[in-house]
């Protein structure tokens, strides 16, 4: 370790920095490291992106990598990241109107009335964690 030995196959890290890199600047220009596999310019990124969060999940990932993908906001389970973002905006209209009966027929708030629609279906079909039971 004190002389810098690569402990992995020839040119593993150098590879790995070379991705890390580019997650970077894929995440200066969108705001997010959440690259899609249906983007065809970034889809050896995308690959990439979804073998780390499969390496962290199996505890395959060393400490130092984690901490490099934590210090630029890698989100782990980006469906958690999504949920929690649809839930802050049902905050915000329940602020704005009063309550949570969002109509998926409101054009202006379709998405929204979607998700709530499917939490309601997750939560009569008892596949609704008690943690979200309980925030919403």
């Amino acid at each position: 370790n004190s002389i810098g030995f690569n402990w992995g196959p020839h040119g593993c890290s150098k590879a790995w920095n070379e991705r890390f890199d580019e997650l970077c600047a894929f995440k200066a220009q969108n705001g997010h490291c959440n690259v899609s596999i249906l983007d065809a310019q970034n889809i050896t990124l995308a690959y990439w992106v979804h073998t780390q969060r499969l390496s962290y999940r199996k505890n395959a990932l060393s400490s130092n990598r984690i901490q490099q993908l934590d210090s630029i906001g890698f989100a782990w389970d980006p469906r958690e990241v999504l949920w929690n973002t649809t839930f802050y905006q049902l905050c915000v209209f329940k602020t704005k109107n009063g309550h949570c009966n969002v109509s998926a027929l409101d054009a202006q708030h379709k998405s929204l009335g979607q998700w709530v629609n499917t939490q309601r279906v997750a939560y009569n079909r008892n596949a609704l964690s008690s943690n979200r039971i309980q925030q919403l």
